[in-house]
């Protein structure tokens, strides 16, 4: 499609102007609408998390929108996990088979900053800030704006609105009220709390800054990512009631005996935690899913908005740009015309954002609990095993998702074949060298498919 067109956008967090870059270089006009103020002049939060784990997905949507360069200048990569127990012996879990299959710990607030700035440069965008979305008009393609500032309201018109606003997408709650739309938002009984372990006196690492770090204690977890400043942001995932929950640990006296006793290694590190436990929000967590996406040829949800998943695999901006890079593929489509072109995105991205939020469930329950059984270590050796003796039919699930670009249904529907497969080939054995390789064959080769094409 290269006919222009004027374009809005709500939303100027991450999606919003990674998607923006695309759709000006096919020479539409966009203008984005963003509730915040220009976080490039003012010290304002840049969402719900201080940093973000970067992968495969995300790194091949920055690089075609030609930013790839500029967020990897400080971005860390974390070669695994480093898991603490409680009496602080730790182990290391390496995500894939060397080194050349990491994730990247990235500032949220640099990376948006970036975006920002690249989609100011394509000139065919305009960033309109302190303006939040109060109303839309869903069957003329109208949105009412009001300055944060001055109160003044605004209607404005376009051809076609991007919803990029998050899980609390204006948008969709009109979808739902007035077109018939499904729309949920499953709220988890666990929050998170950030906290921060900051540098040391010099401003280096008082952890190995090469690896996400993670304390599962069964129930919940804490975990610490690193920040190119020498600090860590640490994320406390946990009850919100119950004893104990957020609402348990009510004084600083409480906190205080509960992390000394629960995560005694991390204390040290946590110089305010009181402080920051109880300035710091604790936020929610939920799995965001509706349908349709679009109405008509007029609106369309993306990212958030339409697929808000919850943080355990780290996918959550990753889904949100691989949304952009798809939804770009799709505009190559020159015959097809706009409600055709929503339809077809919607269709093809529905899958696999059902499929990657219910793995991001399912993979909190492997980090907070199962990375501390021998069994899991013993089925993470077979499975780096059976992918280098099978790399055309077995890549690990994990694997999968992070290091590659292959549908995240279908990254699910063969993990679950090798979950099986895993668990015949490890049943009654403690080490590798207990595998029969030839049965291990003939399950790969009577089970899975080849990975040609995906």
């Amino acid at each position: 499609m290269t006919d222009e067109k004027e374009i809005l956008v709500i939303g100027a967090g991450l999606a919003g102007p990674l998607l923006s870059i695309f759709l000006a270089r096919r020479d539409h006009h966009v203008t984005i609408l963003e509730r915040r103020p220009d976080m490039r002049k003012s010290e304002i939060s840049a969402g719900r998390s201080i940093n973000l784990a970067l992968s495969e997905r995300g790194i091949h949507a920055l690089r075609q929108a030609d930013v790839l360069e500029a967020v990897m200048a400080k971005a860390i990569p974390m070669k695994g996990r480093l898991m603490h127990a409680v009496d602080g012996t730790t182990t290391f879990h390496r995500y894939g088979q060397d080194d050349s299959e990491v994730i990247y710990s990235v500032s949220r607030a640099r990376l948006n900053r970036l975006l920002m700035d690249a989609a100011d440069a394509t000139g065919k965008v305009d960033i309109l800030f302190d303006e939040a979305c109060t109303a839309v008009d869903l069957e003329n393609g109208t949105v009412i704006h009001q300055n944060r500032s001055t109160g003044e309201s605004t209607v404005t018109a376009a051809e076609h609105v991007f919803a990029a606003d998050g899980s609390g997408s204006i948008i969709r709650e009109e979808m739902e009220k007035h077109h018939e739309a499904e729309d949920s938002l499953e709220r988890l009984p666990h929050g998170y709390k950030e906290l921060t372990i900051p540098a040391d006196g010099e401003g280096g690492f008082r952890l190995e800054p090469n690896a996400l770090h993670i304390w599962p204690r069964g129930e919940y977890m804490l975990i610490a990512l690193p920040n190119s400043n020498g600090t860590f942001t640490c994320t406390l995932f946990f009850p919100m009631e119950g004893d104990p929950s957020f609402a348990s640990l009510n004084t600083a006296k409480k906190v205080r005996h509960f992390f000394e006793e629960v995560f005694p290694d991390a204390v040290p590190y946590l110089d305010n935690l009181e402080s920051e436990f109880f300035e710091n929000r604790t936020g929610p967590l939920g799995t965001v899913r509706c349908w349709p996406w679009h109405v008509a040829d007029r609106f369309l949800l993306l990212g958030d908005a339409a697929h808000a998943v919850a943080p355990f695999f780290g996918q959550g901006m990753n889904a949100a740009f691989e949304d952009c890079t798809v939804l770009d593929s799709c505009l190559d489509d020159g015959g097809a015309d706009w409600e055709e072109l929503f339809a077809l995105f919607s269709q093809k991205r529905k899958p696999d954002t059902d499929a990657i939020a219910e793995m991001a469930l399912e993979n909190y329950v492997e980090m907070r609990s199962d990375t501390a059984h021998p069994e899991f270590l013993l089925k993470k050796k077979i499975e780096f095993e059976l992918e280098r003796r099978f790399p055309d039919r077995f890549i690990p699930r994990y694997s999968m998702v992070a290091f590659h670009q292959i549908p995240y249904s279908e990254c699910m529907r063969r993990g679950r074949i090798q979950a099986e497969i895993l668990d015949e080939l490890s049943a009654g054995i403690s080490s590798t060298r207990d595998i029969n390789w030839d049965n291990a064959e003939l399950l790969i080769l009577n089970s899975l498919d080849s990975l040609e094409g995906l």
